[in-house]
């Protein structure tokens, strides 16, 4: 018989701007600490293979697909999930641009959407439709509403929705 090792655990996350506790196997997906232990579930399994981004989070202002993220590789970096753009109450200018585009019909796509549109906005606040394009390519909307989140996007850089 083998025996079994410990695992490292993980006893703080910086998420949304804020430390939390918890305790998490380092080895376990981001994805279900988030959900599971922190109860934000505001980021959704998908494929669960990375390739969709309806689990996209933000880790230090980076687009990372939390499904294939191991919660220990996150250290010291900031966290950043849908349920920490909006400020004082107020949904952010992303945010606001989806729902009056109706860049969504399920809504299931829609956390990772507005994420990797803040992200995008956050490196080039006037980006063209090209880059737009770009930067939101590995994100999928099954109800196929692409061009009304270009739109939303091309909505808010307008609006100046950087961070």
């Amino acid at each position: 018989m083998v025996p079994k090792q410990s695992m490292s655990t993980v006893t703080e996350l910086r998420v949304n701007g804020k430390p939390r506790q918890l305790s998490a196997e380092s080895d376990r997906m981001l994805l279900s600490v988030l959900r599971d232990d922190l109860d934000l579930t505001g980021s959704k399994y998908g494929c669960g293979e990375g390739h969709c981004g309806a689990c996209t989070v933000l880790l230090d202002g980076v687009p990372t697909r939390s499904c294939v993220t191991k919660v220990g590789k996150v250290g010291k970096s900031e966290l950043t999930t849908i349920e920490g753009i909006a400020k004082d109450g107020k949904l952010h200018p992303v945010q606001e641009a989806f729902l009056e585009a109706g860049a969504f019909q399920c809504g299931y796509c829609t956390s990772g959407m507005v994420l990797a549109a803040y992200a995008l906005l956050s490196k080039n606040p006037n980006p063209s439709e090209r880059d737009i394009l770009r930067g939101m390519e590995g994100n999928v909307c099954r109800c196929g509403t692409y061009q009304r989140i270009v739109s939303a996007i091309q909505t808010a850089a307008k609006a100046g929705a950087k961070k």
